[in-house]
């Protein structure tokens, strides 16, 4: 009798081990190789090289509405569930300094998820100028940028994923696809002036 109620004493005293939680895992998404392609279509007034793991579509909604113009394309990423939103403004019926500060108001719009909004301006290879914008935190776009040769073209740019922004578990995604945005920007360069 004694050994019965030793053994149940035990069984039930290692029964009751703390619980031990497990940290938050994340998907471990495959990164595929960097290549590239060149996106020159006749008509459009810049052209760029792009990952060929992505594909090219024309944008034809803008809230409930259509473009400005027919030069604005998404660069969709179905393997990430990403997509670059690229819109394309003509400098003289617009004027510069709106389209500027525009740019940044629509970049500091994140400041209430963001932890930090960091602005740093550039010029590629080609003398083309702009500023990009990272956006630490739970920010609906980590990545955004805007090109213009202040005379003829301007060109806004921003990163978005289609889920819940979470900048832990978008890391490496942003990491991977923030390599691709910076070689669009390096090898961009302005076409004919718009008409």
């Amino acid at each position: 009798m004694y050994k019965i109620i030793l053994a149940t004493g035990c069984l039930l005293l290692a029964c009751n081990s703390p619980f031990v939680p497990r940290p938050t895992g994340y998907y471990d998404v495959p990164l595929p190789a960097k290549a590239y392609r060149t996106f020159s279509e006749p008509g459009y007034p810049y052209s760029f090289e792009y990952p060929q793991y992505a594909s090219i579509i024309k944008d034809t909604t803008f809230f409930e509405d259509k473009p400005e113009n027919p030069w604005w394309i998404n660069i969709d990423f179905p393997g990430f569930n990403a997509r670059f939103h690229i819109s394309y403004k003509a400098i003289g019926e617009n004027k510069l300094d709106k389209l500027v500060g525009d740019a940044f108001n629509l970049s500091f719009k994140h400041t209430y998820k963001a932890t930090s909004i960091v602005d740093s301006p550039f010029v590629n290879s080609a003398g083309i100028y702009g500023v990009y914008f990272k956006v630490g935190g739970n920010a609906a776009t980590a990545n955004q940028f805007f090109l213009t040769d202040s005379a003829h073209h301007f060109l806004r740019g921003a990163l978005y994923f289609d889920t819940a922004p979470n900048e832990d578990s978008l890391a490496p995604m942003n990491s991977f696809l923030k390599q691709d945005l910076m070689h669009l920007i390096e090898t961009f360069q302005w076409q004919t002036p718009a008409q």
